[in-house]
C-alpha cells in the first residue's frame, strides 16, 4: 500500500472552505466528513481534513494560527502540465483564493505558481518535467 498524507487545516467557515476546495479539484468524502469536517481528497494519497476551529483543539492543546499573519506549512500539489498549474490557480481565484501570493518558479523543466485559500493556508503547484530536469543535471554536473 503507497504511503498516504492526510493534511488537517483549520477553518473558519467549513462550507465555505469544502466549496473552494471543491472548485480547486478535491471532491468531498462524505464517509468522513460531518458538520465538523470535510475529507477533501486530491488523490488516492493525497487527503486534506478541513475542520472547524472547535474540531481541530481536539487534536492539539496549541493555540490556532492565523494562517492569514503567519505560516507554519507550505503544502505543494504536483500537476500533470504547465496548462493544469494555471487552471488550478485560476479555480482557486476564481472560488474567493488569492492567486500567486508567492513568486512564481518557471524554469524550463518546471512550471509553478501558488495560491492561498480563504483561510489563508497556501499551495503551490507545480509541473516538472522530469527527463529535462535530468538532461539539465547531466549538463551541469559535466
Amino acid at each position: 500500500m503507497p504511503k498516504m498524507i492526510f493534511i488537517s487545516l483549520p477553518v473558519t467557515d467549513l462550507k465555505r472552505a469544502t466549496a473552494f476546495y471543491e472548485a480547486v479539484g478535491a471532491t468531498r468524502n462524505p464517509q468522513f466528513s460531518d458538520d465538523t469536517a470535510s475529507c477533501m481528497v486530491f488523490s488516492e494519497t493525497i487527503y486534506a481534513m478541513l475542520t472547524t476551529h472547535d474540531k481541530f483543539r481536539q487534536f492539539t492543546p496549541k493555540p490556532i494560527a492565523d494562517a492569514k499573519i503567519s505560516n507554519q506549512a507550505l503544502f505543494c500539489l504536483s500537476a500533470d502540465s504547465r496548462n493544469e498549474v494555471d487552471e488550478i490557480v485560476a479555480r482557486a481565484a476564481a472560488a474567493g483564493g488569492v492567486a500567486d501570493p508567492s513568486p512564481k518558479d518557471e524554469y524550463s523543466f518546471m512550471h509553478g505558481r501558488s495560491f492561498e485559500d480563504p483561510d489563508g493556508h497556501m499551495w503551490g503547484v507545480n509541473w516538472i518535467d522530469m527527463t529535462a530536469f535530468a538532461a539539465q543535471s547531466e549538463m551541469a554536473s559535466a
